[in-house]
């Protein structure tokens, strides 16, 4: 059968109880098209068909296989949930995709290793995947070099190029996820903490920093500790410094307040706790982590997610008789993680379909070299270890379903005990298939002996230990809590093990260019759809105890802005107590929280155990999930000293013009312009720096403009309104500048330029419209087509009509 979109979305609709958002990312990203991209899924109910046909397939290759009732049965309960690749891939016959979330690829300090890894991005986004790189290997800036640049560029540079292929590589309305760390110990550490306060740069990559314990206790201990090149210190040093501690920690924070990035990643935690590190021999020495945090991963090898849906084990919930299963919290773990050792074969299966695509492409076999050795690799990796992502969503409700406080000490007691139930039950899973599958290749008993991830769990029972302790296990590692986007969605339910972000939200879901309905476009051009949701947790406790007053749910006053942080560390480090891989949470803080309380925060992190940690400040760039009750900012709070900008130059009625686009929070903010003559600037440039200077002696506000020439060298241009020198012109952008400032939409400001066909001005004004029109969001209604009678729209600054496709550029 094939459906139209409609078809799919009514029913789907009807599916999720009139959740619309639920019904548009299933039919969008999930329900399986055929090779002309016609649907032929209509509801969740077709996926779950398709996917445990795909799973008991792989089942009866070996004992005591699950049937395909039992595992639909799961699966459309919406207690097991596969994410994103998997659920969307697995029985796909028309498209060539992996099933493996994430990945990690290696990267060598040479330009001919730059490109293998940029090519490595490229071949595994295309197939769906994310990838995470450690960009510690490259050799600082300035550093000599035995090529015709003479010394290299340093690491900034490729930042951007590894973000920018990231942003390249289309996956079906989405695009790749590209995680980008880089140790403590490298000599430029300090350019990689601020890469990302510039929000236009690097809008394709996360950035988080690998500290050590080394790095911490010199912190802890104000001293200076060990900048290196290369920073693996059991190798013979080219390059070493001493430098503060604090210095480098304090410019972390700074960027984490200001921008939520980087990501710290405590290392020798995640090393030392685990289990596939006890292979590093054999190829499994983690070197970084995927775009989420949640699976730190060696070299090649991918790992692929499915959560148990906690909400789904509460009996009688939201009153005092509720009370957790955790007898069916076993049975369902077991099960999901002969699923996950499963979908392992079915990923295996995809890559060889891969690898024989590729063999037969009419590229040349050096062209075909690269994508081959990797997807070769990646095999090799996949297959030897047996890599598991088991891991949990829900928790936010689960809690409050049970009647507590998320940040209570007795939810977090409750999150130790569900989570130490998972633990223990999918490693007995594993041993249980060790005694019929076999365990992974590479397993050794005795690299083992004392690891304390695996003691913890052996301590706790001694059926586990002594099961592993005759077959081994099939999964050199096997648990995680990533985050849950569109599956929270799907099950209507907080994310991961996050609480409720909002009571009432609006909620963002990335849309293409060209999609028919644009709510919102972000600083980095990405589009977005908007949907109003109250949270259905909150709609079930309303209905099952009659009230209407919120504030008597255990939800309020435990959104996510709401809960004490030290709380919510506690409650993390709790859940990675039981956790061979890490956690992926992100502590999100009011936007009045100082950088004190963030530098708390990550101290508190490491000392608690916690393998890495995020902080998100709301306001400080743009969200998925926005405060629906929160009131716009009806001024802002004052322009920074120094604003990026965009040089502009256009030519009317014979003469040159130069006009300054000067950005806030990625939105046009101030112009300044005039005849070009007034300002000899370099005409290749198209960005630059506005500062704002003193006063001058009439009391008006000067700017200076900074341009770059190369080689970190500038042109400093002062006082550039007085440079253009011409009275009628700074009155004109001075208004622009207030609209601009105030928020006026910089649709309404070009439509009253517009209008302005007889002064004196016309032609200044008709440039600054020309210039502002690139800033009208795509999508912007722009009237009715004389010819057709279409409508009209902006896309990238020109008018198109969608009947007729004209359009005007003027």
């Amino acid at each position: 059968m094939i459906y139209t979109y409609d078809e799919a979305f009514k029913a789907s609709f009807e599916y999720f109880g009139d959740d619309a958002l639920a019904a548009d990312v299933f039919v969008n990203k999930y329900a399986l098209r055929d090779v002309d991209g016609n649907l032929v899924e209509k509801t969740p109910v077709d996926m779950h068909h398709r996917l445990a046909k795909e799973f008991a397939r792989i089942e009866q290759k070996y004992a005591n296989p699950m049937s395909e009732d039992e595992i639909f049965e799961l699966l459309s309960s919406w207690k097991v949930v596969p994410q994103g690749s998997p659920m969307a891939a697995i029985g796909d016959e028309h498209r060539l995709q992996s099933l493996s979330n994430c990945f990690v690829v290696d990267l060598h300090d040479s330009y001919g290793g730059i490109l293998k890894t940029d090519q490595e991005l490229v071949q595994i986004m295309k197939r769906r995947g994310g990838v995470g790189i450690d960009l510690s290997a490259l050799r600082p800036r300035g550093t000599k070099t035995k090529n015709a640049a003479r010394t290299t560029d340093g690491i900034k540079v490729f930042m951007e190029r590894f973000s920018n292929t990231t942003r390249e590589v289309a996956q079906g309305g989405r695009r790749g996820a590209l995680m980008q760390l880089i140790s403590c110990h490298a000599l430029e550490v300090d350019t990689f903490i601020d890469a990302k306060r510039d929000k236009t740069k690097i809008t394709g990559a996360n950035v988080s920093v690998k500290y050590t314990d080394e790095f911490m206790n010199a912190l802890e201990n104000n001293e200076e500790y060990e900048q290196r090149f290369p920073v693996d210190k059991d190798v013979e040093q080219v390059i070493s410094r001493k430098v503060k501690a604090s210095e480098v920690w304090n410019k972390t924070v700074s960027a984490a307040h200001a921008c939520a990035e980087p990501g710290v990643m405590f290392w020798d935690t995640i090393i030392k706790n685990s289990p596939a590190d006890c292979y590093s021999n054999d190829g499994f020495k983690t070197i970084a982590s995927n775009p989420c945090s949640e699976l730190p991963l060696c070299a090649y090898d991918a790992c692929r997610l499915v959560v148990v849906n906690l909400s789904k084990f509460i009996k009688n919930k939201f009153t005092p008789e509720a009370t957790f299963d955790y007898d069916d919290l076993k049975c369902v773990t077991i099960k999901t993680q002969r699923l996950l050792d499963d979908l392992v074969d079915l990923e295996i299966e995809a890559i060889d379909k891969i690898i024989e695509k590729v063999k037969s492409d009419p590229e040349p076999d050096d062209v075909k070299k690269i994508e081959l050795d990797l997807w070769n690799t990646i095999k090799s990796k996949t297959s030897r270890g047996r890599r598991t992502g088991l891991g949990i969503t829900a928790l936010g409700d689960a809690i409050a379903y049970m009647g507590m406080k998320y940040d209570s000490d007795e939810s977090i007691e409750f999150v130790k005990t569900v989570q130490r139930t998972i633990a223990i039950s999918a490693y007995t899973s594993s041993t249980i298939m060790a005694s019929e599958r076999g365990s992974f290749s590479v397993y050794d008993a005795n690299k083992e002996i004392n690891h304390p991830f695996l003691e913890r769990l052996f301590s706790d029972d001694d059926n586990l230990k002594n099961l592993h302790s005759l077959h081994g296990r099939r999964n050199i590692a096997i648990l995680t809590i990533s985050p849950a986007g569109s599956v929270s969605v799907l099950t209507q339910t907080t994310s991961g093990c996050e609480p409720v972000v909002f009571l009432v939200s609006k909620r963002r879901r990335k849309v293409p260019r060209d999609a028919e309905k644009i709510d919102f476009i972000d600083k980095s051009g990405d589009c977005w759809q908007e949907y109003e949701v109250v949270h259905k947790g909150v709609k079930d406790w309303m209905s099952i105890t009659g009230s209407a007053d919120i504030k008597q749910s255990p939800y309020f006053g435990a959104t996510c802005e709401e809960i004490d942080w030290k709380k919510s560390i506690e409650l993390q480090a709790n859940l990675q107590l039981y956790i061979d891989h890490a956690v992926s949470k992100t502590l999100n803080l009011h936007r009045d929280t100082p950088v004190e309380v963030v530098d708390q925060i990550l101290r508190t992190a490491w000392k608690m155990g916690l393998k890495g940690i995020t902080v998100y400040r709301d306001g400080c760039r743009d969200g998925v999930i926005v405060n629906a009750d929160k009131k716009k900012e009806e001024k802002l709070t004052g322009r920074p000293k120094e604003l990026e900008c965009e040089i502009h130059r256009a030519n009317v009625k014979g003469e040159a013009y130069t006009v300054l686009v000067g950005f806030l929070d990625g939105k046009p903010y101030e112009i300044f312009a005039g005849l070009s003559e007034c300002v000899a600037m370099p005409k290749k440039v198209k960005k630059a720096t506005l500062i704002r200077n003193g006063k001058n002696s009439d009391g008006v506000t000067t700017y200076n403009l900074r341009i770059p020439i190369g080689n970190d060298d500038n042109i400093l241009f002062k006082d550039i309104v007085n440079m253009f020198n011409n009275p009628l012109h700074g009155v004109l952008t001075r208004l622009l500048s207030l609209s601009l400032r105030k928020g006026v939409d910089v649709y309404e400001i070009v439509e009253q330029i517009k209008k302005d066909k007889n002064s004196d001005m016309t032609s200044f004004a008709s440039v600054l419209a020309r210039v502002l029109k690139q800033y009208i969001p795509n999508g912007k209604d722009a009237g009715t087509c004389e010819n057709c009678g279409g409508k009209l729209v902006y896309v990238d600054g020109c008018v198109h009509c969608e009947g007729c496709l004209s359009s005007k550029c003027s």
